[in-house]
C-alpha cells in the first residue's frame, strides 16, 4: 500500500457520522418521518438528511480523506482543511434540520435556517472538493479507479446546488428561479445524484481498490471495470439531464426517472459480477468479519436496484418504493459503511500504533484488534433490522417497522463500542500495549508526527479473519 500516512480527522469524521446514525435511528424508531408523515413531510426530510449528509456523507468524506491519496500515490492537498470542512458540515445540517423542524411546527424559528444551511454546506463540500479534486489530479493520467471519484464529486456539486435551490424555495426565497418548477419534480434526480453518484459511484470505485487490498485478490482489468463506469456515468447523466429540464419547461415523469435506474442497474450488475471475482480469486481465503458482512450489502444493492425502476415504471405505492430505497440506503450503503468501518478503523489503529513500532519488538496482527464473534453478531443484528425494516415498510405495517429500526439502533449502539474498544486496543493484552503516549487518541490520529509507510498491508499485517 503505497504512501499509508494517515488522514488526521478521519476519527473525527467517522465519530460524527456514527452519531447521526443513531440519531436517526433513534427518531425513526420512535415514529418520527415515514411512514408516519409523507414521504416529502418536513419531519421525513429531516431525518433523511440525518442520513444522507450526517450519517453517509460524512463518513464517505472521512474515507476519502484517507484513501484517496492511496487511489494516486500522492499526498492529501490542502490538509488542513479537513476539520474547518467537518465544522462547516455539521453546522450546515444542524442548521438544515432546525428550518425542517421550523417546517414541521416543532420549534419556532426562522425559516431563513434553510438557506443559511445550505451556504455552510456548500462552503463545507467545496473545501472537501477541494482537497479531493487538487489531490487526484497531481497524479496524471488520472486513472480508472480515481474516475470514480471524480465523477462522484461532480455529482456531489449538482446535489449541493440543487439542494440549496431547494432551500430558498422552501424559506420563501425563491423568486429569483421565477416559474421554474424545481420542486417536486427535481426531487427524484436530486436523490439519484445524491445516493448514485456521490455516494454509490464512489463507493464503487473505492471497494474495487479497498477489496482488491484486504483480500489480496488480483486487481480487476480495466476492460471490466470501464463499462461499469461509463453505464453509470450514463445513468447519472440522464439523472443530471431530469435535475436541468425544469430550467427547459419540460416535467420529467417517471419514466425518466426509471430509465436512469435501470441504466445505473446494469452498471451495479456489472459491478456485482466484478466484486463476485474478487471474492473468488482472493488469495486470503479466510475471509474477516468485514468481508463476511459485505456480502448482505451486496444483496441488498442486487435486490433494490432490479426492483425499483421495475417498482417506478408500474406505478406502486409509496410503501415499495420506500422499501427498495430503504434497502438501498441502509442496506447497500449504510450495511456495507458499517462492515467496512470495522476493516478501516482497525487497520488505521494498527498504523497508527504499531507500524512506527516495527523491528522494535513484537506486534499484533490486524486482526487481534477487533472482537470478532461479537463485533459480527452486531453487525448481524443491524441487518436483521434492515430486512424486517424492508419488508414491513413494503407490507405497510408502521409498528413493525419501528420495530425494525430498533434492532438497527442496538446493533449499531454495539458496533459503535466496539470502534471505541478497538481505538483504545482492548483486546490487545495490557503488557502488549505501547506506553500511554503513543496510543492512539479517539478521534485524532497522531498523523502529523508519521512518515508515510511504503509497503504491502498483506506484509506488514497479516489481518486475522
Amino acid at each position: 500500500m503505497p504512501m499509508a500516512s494517515l488522514s488526521r480527522w478521519t476519527m473525527s469524521y467517522f465519530a460524527a457520522a456514527l452519531t447521526f446514525l443513531l440519531a436517526a435511528e433513534f427518531l425513526t424508531a420512535a415514529g418520527v418521518g415515514y411512514p408516519a408523515a409523507g414521504l416529502s413531510a418536513p419531519a421525513t426530510l429531516f431525518v433523511v438528511h440525518l442520513v444522507a449528509i450526517g450519517w453517509l456523507s460524512l463518513a464517505m468524506a472521512g474515507a476519502l480523506l484517507q484513501f484517496v491519496p492511496v487511489l494516486v500515490s500522492r499526498p492529501l492537498a490542502f490538509p488542513h482543511f479537513a476539520l474547518p470542512t467537518l465544522a462547516a458540515l455539521i453546522a450546515g445540517l444542524l442548521l438544515l434540520d432546525a428550518g425542517f423542524a421550523a417546517l414541521a411546527g416543532w420549534i419556532e424559528a426562522s425559516l431563513d435556517f434553510l438557506p443559511l444551511a445550505a451556504a455552510f454546506l456548500l462552503a463545507g463540500f467545496s473545501l472537501l472538493g477541494l482537497m479531493l479534486v487538487t489531490t487526484l489530479l497531481s497524479a496524471r493520467p488520472v486513472t480508472l479507479f480515481a474516475r470514480f471519484v471524480v465523477i462522484g464529486l461532480a455529482c456531489l456539486a449538482a446535489t449541493v446546488l440543487s439542494g440549496a435551490a431547494f432551500t430558498t424555495l422552501l424559506s420563501g426565497r425563491g423568486g429569483w428561479l421565477g416559474s421554474v418548477a424545481l420542486l417536486p419534480h427535481g426531487l427524484p434526480f436530486h436523490a439519484l445524484l445524491g445516493l448514485g453518484g456521490w455516494l454509490g459511484l464512489i463507493a464503487f470505485g473505492v471497494s474495487y481498490r479497498l477489496f482488491v487490498m484486504f483480500m489480496m485478490a488480483p486487481e480487476p482489468p480495466e476492460r471490466r471495470v470501464r463499462p461499469v463506469l461509463l453505464l453509470a456515468g450514463l445513468g447519472l447523466s440522464l439523472a443530471f439531464a431530469g435535475l436541468a429540464a425544469p430550467f427547459a419547461g419540460i416535467e420529467p415523469g417517471a419514466a425518466w426517472v426509471a430509465a436512469a435506474l435501470t441504466v445505473l442497474a446494469m452498471a451495479g450488475l456489472l459491478y456485482g459480477r466484478d466484486i463476485l471475482g474478487l471474492y473468488r480469486a482472493r488469495r486470503r481465503k479466510a475471509l474477516d468479519i468485514s468481508m463476511r458482512a459485505s456480502i448482505p450489502a451486496f444483496a441488498a444493492l442486487g435486490l433494490g436496484l432490479a426492483l425499483l425502476p421495475v417498482a417506478i415504471i408500474a406505478g406502486a405505492g409509496d410503501g415499495l418504493i420506500a422499501a427498495l430505497v430503504f434497502l438501498l440506503v441502509f442496506g447497500w450503503l449504510g450495511g456495507l459503511t458499517l462492515a467496512q468501518l470495522v476493516k478501516i478503523v482497525s487497520f488505521v489503529t494498527w498504523l497508527e500504533t504499531y507500524a512506527p513500532r516495527l523491528g522494535r519488538g513484537p506486534a499484533p496482527r490486524i486482526g487481534d484488534l477487533v472482537a470478532m464473534p461479537r463485533t459480527g453478531r452486531w453487525l448481524l443484528l443491524y441487518d436483521g433490522g434492515v430486512a424486517l425494516g424492508a419488508t414491513a415498510l413494503a407490507a405497510g405495517v408502521a409498528g413493525g417497522f419501528r420495530s425494525a429500526m430498533a434492532l438497527c439502533l442496538a446493533g449499531t449502539a454495539g458496533l459503535v463500542a466496539e470502534l471505541i474498544r478497538i481505538r483504545r486496543l482492548s483486546e490487545i493484552n495490557v503488557a502488549d500495549r505501547p506506553p500511554v503516549h503513543e496510543r492512539p487518541r479517539l478521534l485524532a490520529a497522531r498523523a502529523e508526527k508519521r512518515k508515510p509507510i511504503h509497503a504491502d498491508p498483506g506484509n506488514i499485517a497479516h489481518p486475522r479473519a
